[in-house]
């Protein structure tokens, strides 16, 4: 599939998907049945790819979280269907779940977890903590089939997460930095936590600019 089937692809499913108002349980399932489609546009692009010149902002430095105030701004993410960065996770268990968990894996995952929890700290048994735990032990196995992967770490994030939100470019930003600082290479993964969530917010700001369009189409309409 060429990079312009693929965009067309994700833009014909959101204009479909703009018709209906879902909110609550149908939102996340909404949510959640975008999770293979997402899965296919990682596959099709790395980090940098996906979010436009990214190095604009970040460097090799994380961006500070940002706690993000709920209400209108939230509900209209939710009837959008946004993808979470608990979802976002756990489409990187689909694009890379084989693969074992490193540094910079865990250095994403703990990003991410800041971000959509708005804590600067590790939450304890959460997703951050757990991949932190895989990437010491796996670094003192020397066999890659006995390492954990990151499926196991990442398949339920959502439910290991205190609270969560919509994934912005700023967010991207930030797990794009943490593992880029944390690769040998200062490389991201294709498949990655980073090209995973910088996917995810690539389809909220498609999304969130459609929705937009139609609200003025329609106040002109009335006008």
């Amino acid at each position: 599939m060429s990079q312009e089937q693929l965009i067309k692809n994700v833009e014909d499913s959101k204009q479909y998907s703009s018709n209906f108002k879902v909110d609550g349980d149908a939102a996340t399932a909404t949510r959640k049945s975008q999770l293979p489609e997402m899965a296919g546009l990682i596959s099709q692009n790395n980090a940098h790819n996906v979010v436009a010149n990214p190095t604009e902002t970040i460097g090799v430095q994380v961006v500070k979280p940002q706690i993000q105030s709920t209400g209108q701004l939230g509900s209209q993410s939710e009837q959008r269907g946004d993808i979470t960065i608990g979802e976002a996770l756990e489409a990187t268990a689909l694009t890379a779940g084989h693969r074992p968990v490193d540094y910079s894996d865990a250095a994403a995952i703990q990003a991410a977890e800041v971000r959509a929890t708005g804590r600067t700290n590790i939450v304890p048994g959460g997703v951050a903590a757990a991949a932190q735990s895989a990437a010491t032990r796996n670094a003192r196995v020397p066999r890659d089939e006995d390492k954990t992967k990151l499926g196991e770490i990442l398949s339920d994030a959502s439910s290991k997460l205190p609270s969560d939100k919509p994934v912005t470019r700023r967010d991207a930003e930030g797990v794009i930095g943490a593992e880029l600082r944390n690769d040998p290479n200062l490389c991201t993964r294709p498949g990655g936590v980073a090209a995973s969530v910088a996917a995810a917010a690539r389809l909220n700001q498609t999304n969130s600019l459609a929705s937009s369009t139609n609200i003025i189409n329609d106040n002109n309409k009335l006008n």
